[in-house]
């Protein structure tokens, strides 16, 4: 830390000599504010070791280090001696059977939508170092190769069926036949499934391995979307299948196969179809499969037991929880071994907390008060120990804790202010703390499951000392109340060589969606160094976090539903007010910036709050919510047949009559998400209403408007523009 500190020191005391300015292209093109990262490790079986992926020489290793000492013990594989077709392995990821005796080798990772991806999987020996393919590459590449339990199989998707091969024998079993593509999935998940529930993986083998549970989507019925793909003389047409807000969805059934018959039985789950069932998984002590069945309106969360004995299995709801609003779907779930039952995270209680329940429904709270927990990091029950990531500083901080799981003994873990999250070895013995604050990247450090610390991993003390030579400008963190009695957090980046004398222009950026905060104290990494650009250029950068966003309870939170975009477009109306307070801004010259929920409250802010902003930047918008896939949509707003009005009162469409400043609208034209129809759509509608704005768009580019110098393309334009007319 004394080495941080005098580095940081020394190079400010360098800005009086020199001060090298940005640019976009140190910002965007070149690694000026990449931080160092401590390479993604798997801690093994004994809780005193992990492995992790690495180059050495060039090539690929997987070694083993130990988590007491921070030093490398062995080599598990040398990249370099595995060879194929002649040639050194070169692969993506890896995974350990369950007694560490073979590796799953991931190799040519080809991305399909923002999770799901194609693959070619190996199998490595390593007692006899033989290496195989898992499949027959000319049968087509796989997806979720996923070992057995017992680590003598694996089970993976090819083509939408799934399919297992036998370790032992090498024998390929196929589990479904009726897959086709844009009709039936087999354990993957369909589109909105991907993206609204951050599921793909849609199979479960049995804690015994006998048994694969797995989905079927039925998406016959749901209706396509296409866009086409230019670089050839005649464009590439791609179709999906994508439900927007108001439209069917798949159907989805739950189905066992059984290795030891082949035979397949079918899962009930229940007389009403139009349904959603986001989580499945097996109790690995008790053996029950546990499925959590949600209803269309999303208000209604169910967890049910499977007795998979019977021939025709059902799902029998043993708790329930319901909400006014919605229920919130996370991965919060983690089963207990010497005990019925697992513990959850819930709003329930208007803040999210952890609660215990047992197969009875009986439920216990675990942790209590006026914060949210943020997350679950694991349980070391035999300790009686339950570790969490919380906001109970504040919703702008991110701190590690434990608890006792009846509720006492609760301890903060991490001891530096900021964002802290923690990764945790097998058996809760020890964790990496990550810490990352506004104004300094990330510091990593090595502890015991009590918190001593051990050892400083990464401190980047490299790329402090480098951020030195620029004239960088403080983020301060501040609150301030609207006309209406609403508390928002912000934060402003100050121009450099601030004069508080003079009137600065005002960038003004947020993202605003439910559940999503930009006001954090987090190192922002190439998003801080695109903010110090715009405050070398004498632009005041500002960030809002309006009311529908997190860490502040299930009230604040949700006081949007029905009403997406309302309330977020009256707080920042009220920032540009607040902003025009102060005398060192020029309140005819506040702009706006934001991408996708981003982009559309910047839609709005040019609309419906025209008299309050001179500019914006709208890229990757949603710009009817009836453009919009409908889980989301749906969580928030309801059907469109059942909110009309919430639906088109709030979309930026209605409202174009009204856009007086410089618009700038971005957006890709293979966005599988938010889709560039929305963007055309209201290009239509300014046109109708002889409105002139600009507009580009990225041919070929999904939502993240990424690749090449994509970015550096797109934040020069966005550069231009704002010099232009901010």
């Amino acid at each position: 830390m004394k080495k941080v500190l005098y580095v940081l020191f020394a190079g400010i005391i360098a800005l009086s000599l020199k001060a090298q300015q940005l640019d976009v292209a140190t910002v965007w093109a070149s690694p000026a504010f990449y931080q160092k990262n401590v390479d993604e490790v798997a801690s093994m079986n004994d809780g005193e070791h992990y492995s992790v992926l690495e180059k050495e020489d060039g090539n690929l290793v997987i070694n083993k280090y130990s988590f007491k000492t921070f030093k490398k013990v062995a080599t598990i594989l040398a990249g370099k001696e595995v060879m194929v077709d002649g040639s050194p392995l070169e692969f993506d990821s890896y995974e350990f059977n369950s007694d560490e005796t073979k590796l799953l080798l991931t190799t040519g990772t080809d991305y399909i939508y923002r999770r799901s991806f194609t693959a070619t999987y190996y199998i490595y020996d390593l007692k006899n170092k033989a290496i195989s393919l898992l499949a027959d590459t000319a049968k087509g590449p796989q997806q979720l190769a996923d070992i057995s339990p017992d680590g003598q199989k694996v089970a993976f998707v090819r083509h939408n069926n799934i399919f297992y091969k036998d370790l032992k024998t090498g024998e390929e079993v196929q589990v479904t036949n009726d897959g086709k593509r844009n009709a039936i999935i087999n354990g993957t998940t369909d589109w909105v499934y991907e993206e609204e529930f951050s599921i793909t993986k849609g199979f479960y083998w049995s804690p015994n391995s006998t048994e694969i549970a797995y989905y079927k989507f039925d998406e016959s019925n749901v209706k396509e979307f296409q866009f086409d793909k230019y670089g050839s003389l005649y464009p590439e047409r791609y179709t999906y299948k994508y439900p927007k807000a108001g439209e069917d969805n798949s159907k989805i059934s739950i189905h066992l196969y059984s290795l030891a018959t082949k035979t397949t039985k079918n899962i009930s789950t229940g007389t009403d179809a139009d349904i959603y069932l986001p989580r499945m998984a097996w109790d690995p002590k008790k053996g029950y499969l546990v499925v959590l069945r949600m209803n269309r309106h999303q208000n209604k969360l169910e967890y049910c037991m499977v007795d998979v004995k019977p021939a025709m299995p059902e799902l029998k709801p043993f708790y329930t929880e319901t909400s006014t609003t919605y229920v919130e779907i996370t991965d919060d779930l983690i089963f207990l071994n010497n005990q019925e039952g697992f513990i959850r995270t819930s709003e329930k209680d208007g803040y999210n907390h952890i609660w215990k329940v047992d197969y009875a429904g009986k439920e216990t709270q675990i942790t209590k008060g006026n914060w949210d927990v943020i997350e679950l990091k694991g349980l070391d029950e035999k300790g009686g120990w339950v570790y969490y990531a919380s906001a109970e500083s504040g919703p702008t901080q991110k701190e590690i804790f434990r608890i006792k799981l009846d509720g006492s003994g609760k301890t903060k873990l991490s001891k530096r202010k900021g964002t802290n999250d923690a990764t945790f070895s097998k058996g809760m013995k020890y964790f990496m703390n990550y810490n990352s604050s506004a104004n300094v990247p990330l510091y990593i450090t090595l502890h015991t499951a009590d918190g001593k610390e051990l050892k400083v991993l990464e401190d980047n003390a490299v790329l402090v000392a480098n951020l030195a030579k620029y004239n960088l400008s403080k983020k301060e963190f501040l609150t301030f109340k609207t006309s209406q009695g609403n508390e928002l957090n912000a934060w402003m980046i100050k121009p450099a060589n601030f004069d508080a004398n003079k009137k600065y222009p005002v960038y003004l950026t947020f993202y605003g969606g439910p559940g999503h905060n930009e006001v954090l104290d987090a190192w922002g990494s190439m998003n801080y160094g695109w903010h110090q650009l715009l405050a070398q250029k004498g632009y005041l950068v500002f960030c809002v976090d309006p009311r529908g966003t997190m860490y502040r309870g299930a009230t604040f939170k949700k006081c949007t539903y029905m009403q997406l975009g309302k309330y977020e477009t009256e707080d920042l109306i009220e920032t540009a007010k607040y902003l025009a307070k102060y005398a060192f801004v020029d309140p005819s010259r506040i702009g706006v910036q934001g991408w996708s929920y981003g982009g559309y409250m910047t839609l709005l802010c040019m609309t419906k709050g025209a008299d309050y902003f001179k500019a914006g930047i709208s890229v990757a918008p949603v710009t009817n919510w009836r453009y919009y896939d409908n889980i989301y949509t749906e969580r928030f707003m309801r059907k469109p047949q059942e909110n009309a009005n919430g639906y088109d009162d709030n979309s930026p469409i209605n409202h174009v009559t009204k856009l007086k400043g410089r618009l700038l609208l971005v957006h890709g034209t293979a966005d599988d998400n938010v889709h560039y129809q929305n963007s055309l759509e209201i290009t239509n509608a300014f046109i109708k209403a002889n409105k002139q704005f600009d507009m580009f768009f990225y041919p070929n580019k999904n939502h993240g408007i990424a690749g090449g110098l994509t970015r550096y393309h797109l934040y020069t334009k966005m550069l231009n523009f704002i010099e232009a007319n901010f």
